[in-house]
């Protein structure tokens, strides 16, 4: 009785998750009138889709909001995995510390320090710009983190080994670590491309410029300037979800393996 009372309870799980994301998908080519109507539509149209990408300027939204998520994964992996490196394997006084002091931070959400946060980017001339919107995003405690912990499983003896042909600490992390990295580099990729591409407070605080917007704010103006027309306002969300989805679907094997095989010590 229980081996068939699960795969129905699965399916029916599965399709209460799935059916606002179908609902979604049909409301975008419906006419405004049968967007809150349940079925199929009566007439298919792709007005909503021509009308957000052609006269509203939500590609440029997703241009910014590329920009930034691109820019932020790339320069935060590289400085996340230098620290964690450091961390796992060099030795040096205070070190502890210094972990717990950037692992603390994960208890202190955005809103507790958007202020400070504001206040500093603006000593620094930052608001109004792409940096605003990069550089304070680029630090993440889970990052450096996780990197750690994958880095305590690599086997020693291979550094050993290179530290016999004369290899330093950069190149050891170059040459040795680096390449080993990339499984567990592939799934923070994924991770910081998505918290970055959905991110709303931060550059909703540091940018006035409407072409700056990310598209997550773009897409909130919409909301605002057609509180009625949930046609285009469900257009535009479909449209942004696109590279998420592609990303995700490109690196979950990656993101999988990664957690599976970074262990905790």
């Amino acid at each position: 009785m229980r081996t068939r009372f699960f795969p129905i309870l699965a399916h029916v799980l599965a399709l209460i998750a799935v059916a606002p994301l179908l609902w979604v998908l049909l409301s975008v080519i419906k006419p405004a009138e049968d967007v809150f109507s349940f079925g199929w539509p009566s007439t298919w149209t792709l007005d909503n889709l021509q009308y957000v990408l052609l006269k509203f300027p939500l590609p440029r939204f997703l241009l910014n909001s590329a920009i930034v998520s691109v820019a932020v994964t790339v320069i935060a992996l590289f400085f996340h995995s230098m620290a964690a490196y450091a961390l796992a394997r060099l030795r040096f006084p205070g070190r502890a510390i210094i972990f717990s002091g950037i692992m603390s931070t994960l208890l202190v959400s955005l809103p507790v320090i958007l202020v400070p946060l504001f206040l500093v980017a603006k000593q620094f001339g930052l608001l109004d710009s792409y940096a605003g919107l990069i550089v304070p995003s680029i630090f993440h405690a889970f990052g450096i983190f996780l990197l750690r912990q994958y880095y305590l499983n690599i086997p020693r003896e291979l550094e050993e080994a290179a530290d016999l042909d004369g290899c330093g600490y950069w190149r050891r992390y170059w040459s040795v670590i680096l390449p080993l990295s990339r499984p567990v580099l592939a799934s923070l990729s994924v991770l910081f491309f998505l918290a970055n591409w959905n991110a709303f407070l931060w550059p909703l605080t540091i940018t006035r410029n409407p072409d700056l917007r990310v598209v997550q704010l773009g897409i909130s103006g919409l909301q605002g300037q057609y509180a009625s027309a949930w046609n285009l306002i469900l257009a535009a969300a479909v449209i942004a979800a696109i590279p998420t989805v592609v990303v995700f679907v490109a690196g979950q094997k990656r993101l999988v393996d990664a957690m599976k095989t970074t262990g905790l010590k």
